[in-house]
């Protein structure tokens, strides 16, 4: 494979899935992972993607841009934000999970609406701060680098006090069969909680990500009570999930 099919590849799995591991890489593409560190470095320095240790993650997830000029799949992103949307209701309480989908959400609440609004994501919790009817509650805990959110011990404790109307998530990877999953041990735990203290856990998910897994499991599908893509509910690629206990919007 040529460097720049390597490349490519290797920008389209950041951009869909936020952060992957360089070991991941080298196995999909069947190179060594001293060549995937290479092409990484090369794609950091044409600032197309930010090199961490261990892997990479895509410009969009890592930079709070206001302009939102380097998030992937923004239409489809911006179309599933908009469903939900749908289920807000004045005075209710949520939660909104870290991750480009679930900031579309933020970013789309009117600044008239008046709820409370529980986050672990900096980000969003940002893009809250301007809207003068929103509660903002942000729920503390050690800050990934990466992914700008809450983690720890400290947050997992936090949500068990918690017990909102809504919780809206987004997840690296979906399967049907296998449910939700990541790669990142600690963003799972935190996951399971956020879920926990969810009265009703809503999943934001681009339909690219749709029958795909990794090692860490964070729950089942029918634990997930709505999912939302930017498809509409009868589209075949959603014909796995019809017989499960979950609702499609």
């Amino acid at each position: 494979m040529l460097k720049e099919e390597r490349q490519r590849t290797i920008l389209n799995e950041v951009e869909l899935h936020n952060r992957v591991l360089l070991t991941d890489i080298a196995e999909k593409l069947d190179v060594s992972i001293d060549t995937v560190r290479r092409d990484v470095k090369e794609l950091d320095a044409e600032n197309r993607l930010r090199k961490v240790h261990g892997g990479a993650v895509s410009l969009g997830f890592a930079n709070y841009s206001p302009a939102r000029n380097n998030v992937y799949a923004l239409e489809q992103k911006t179309a599933i934000a908009q469903k939900a949307l749908g289920l807000i209701r004045d005075n209710s309480v949520i939660l909104i999970d870290g991750g480009t989908t679930c900031l579309e959400l933020a970013r789309l609440i009117p600044p008239q609406q008046s709820i409370t609004c529980f986050t672990l994501s900096l980000p969003v919790a940002m893009e809250l701060l301007n809207k003068p009817n929103i509660e903002t509650i942000f729920i503390g805990g050690v800050l990934s680098k990466d992914s700008q959110i809450s983690i720890g011990a400290n947050t997992i404790h936090n949500l068990s006090q918690i017990k909102v109307d809504y919780g809206f998530i987004g997840t690296g990877y979906v399967d049907a069969s296998y449910g939700l999953t990541e790669f990142d041990w600690d963003i799972v735990q935190t996951k399971k909680a956020v879920i926990k203290a969810s009265k009703n856990t809503v999943l934001l998910s681009i339909s690219e990500k749709l029958n795909s897994q990794h090692r860490y499991k964070t729950c089942d599908i029918n634990e997930i009570d709505t999912m939302i893509t930017e498809l509409e509910p009868n589209h075949q690629l959603l014909n796995s999930f019809k017989d499960q206990n979950i609702k499609l919007l």
